[in-house]
């Protein structure tokens, strides 16, 4: 992982290969972070959260967009660290939980190459198996979250999965979009790899629709941290992954 960079006032991006995690400081002097990257990652999200000087009981929430690997990947490691609760959407929770299987996206010819890249590329790296996690509080559309240092809208958000959902931070103007959106060659794109591509492409435009949006913490592609309203705006999802 490389180093630390801060996106925004109290939140900061620890870049993954794949997958990137996000750390809130939380003004109880602790920390959430938004996904936890893929199995056995936990020891470098720590070491990240040490380097921001919190030790492991100050997690005090993970939040998981969704269910895929490079979201969930290390959560009940991290849980058994730190003792922080899950947050996760309903209707992804029962997959999360290991309760109910992971549905399968619908991969277009350009999904299907990259997917069979990532694949190899984690056959290759040797990750450990998927570990399921419970999840303490399921989350639903227009849920608030607690503890943060100011009102965490929750968005339902599905399509990439059944049960994904963004946090949009109005009052600093940021949003966490889950892989709904992802960031390439300063483009907002479509994630591939999804469920349902019209009900993606509906969260895409629901999303992008948003006021006060300045910072798309994005888990795959650089932050857009400049212009991105007029990033979003010029996107056009429905041509990605053709």
């Amino acid at each position: 992982m490389d180093s630390l960079t801060q996106v925004a006032p109290r939140i900061w991006q620890l870049p993954f290969p794949v997958g990137h995690v996000h750390a809130i400081a939380l003004p109880d002097n602790g920390y959430a972070i938004v996904d936890t990257a893929v199995p056995g990652s936990a020891p470098a999200i720590l070491d990240a959260l040490a380097r921001l000087g919190a030790r492991p009981h100050d997690l005090r929430q993970i939040v998981l967009t969704h269910s895929h690997i490079d979201h969930m990947g290390s959560a009940a490691d991290l849980v058994e660290a730190t003792g922080a609760r899950v947050l996760a959407g309903a209707a992804g929770a029962p997959v999360i939980r290991g309760a109910a299987p992971e549905p399968q996206p619908v991969h277009g010819p350009a999904e299907r190459d990259l997917h069979e890249q990532i694949t190899a590329d984690f056959a290759a790296a040797g990750l450990p198996p998927l570990r399921h996690v419970g999840v303490d509080v399921e989350l639903r559309d227009g849920d608030t979250l607690d503890g943060w240092a100011e009102p965490v809208r929750v968005l339902h958000v599905p399509g990439h999965t059944p049960g994904g959902s963004a946090l949009h931070l109005p009052g600093s103007k940021v949003l966490f979009p889950g892989d709904i959106i992802g960031h390439m060659g300063g483009r907002a794109v479509l994630g591939p790899f999804n469920v349902d591509r019209d009900g993606a492409i509906a969260s895409f435009r629901r999303l992008a629709a948003l006021d006060d949006v300045d910072t798309v913490c994005v888990p795959h592609g650089e932050p857009i941290i400049t212009g991105a309203r007029d990033v979003l705006a010029s996107a056009t999802p429905e041509e990605d992954w053709r």
